[in-house]
């Protein structure tokens, strides 16, 4: 019978638990079964490694999870990122029953290569079964990651090329994450203002019909503290012909 790496993980971690006592190995594991989980995209799978009662503070939302609709709702949006993660600095603790993990990770997201670090912490505890759950998590972005490096304009330039090449992979859902969570989009081939991700991705269904991509013609490039502005005139090429755009 063959098992995969997730499984193996847990089924090792069950039975440690019958010691009731980990050892700074086993903590690890830990954290290498919920990062694995993340891999497997299914966040009902990473919220059951949460146990009755757990809070998750997480890193990119302002509420805090204390269920598990909660938990599996916040990693519906952040395992969409395709993240894994990685232990930079880390300092264990544990005792009889209860085991904690606090450090520094860094987390690879697979959509866009985007790297973030955090500061996190994790309790654990066995549940009545003997198996370890994570009870309290908690996780924050670094300080000088929440204050970025002032944007070049070559930089403003290459997002719009990096918009092009969301264009080219004909899913609406990958143009959709180009836009921020509170972005509006005034579309040019809609009368409809769209200022949601649902929107947006809808307005983009219709339009990648097209199989367009774009070309700056003009750009006029503002850059202040933490915003950029990019104006000027494109052209979207389309199965019909040329259109040409003020943007």
């Amino acid at each position: 019978m063959r098992y995969s790496t997730v499984s193996l993980l847990a089924i090792s971690l069950c039975r440690s638990a019958l010691a009731q006592t980990l050892t700074e190995v086993e903590v690890s594991d830990l954290f290498s079964l919920w990062d694995q989980t993340l891999a497997t995209g299914d966040s009902s799978a990473v919220a059951a490694l949460y146990g009755e009662g757990a809070v998750l503070l997480p890193t990119l939302k302002d509420d805090a999870r204390t269920d598990p609709a909660g938990i599996t709702d916040y990693f519906d949006g952040f395992l969409a990122k395709e993240p894994r993660g990685e232990i930079l600095e880390s300092y264990k603790s544990g005792g009889e029953g209860w085991a904690t993990d606090v450090g520094i990770y860094q987390f690879t997201m697979g959509t866009t290569g985007d790297k973030v670090k955090g500061r996190y912490s994790y309790f654990y505890e066995p549940d009545a079964t003997g198996k370890w759950m994570i009870q309290h998590h908690h996780s924050s972005q670094m300080p000088e990651e929440i204050n970025p490096q002032p944007i070049t304009e070559a930089e403003v330039r290459a997002l719009f090329q990096l918009w092009n090449d969301a264009l080219k992979t004909l899913d609406p859902a990958k143009v959709a994450e180009r836009y921020s969570t509170n972005a509006v989009l005034l579309p040019t081939m809609s009368d409809v203002s769209r200022i949601d991700f649902d929107g947006i991705e809808d307005y983009f269904i219709k339009f990648l019909q097209n199989k367009p991509t774009g070309e700056i013609i003009e750009s006029y490039v503002l850059i202040g503290h933490n915003w950029a502005q990019d104006v000027g005139e494109y052209y979207v090429s389309l199965i019909s012909p040329k259109i040409n755009i003020d943007c």
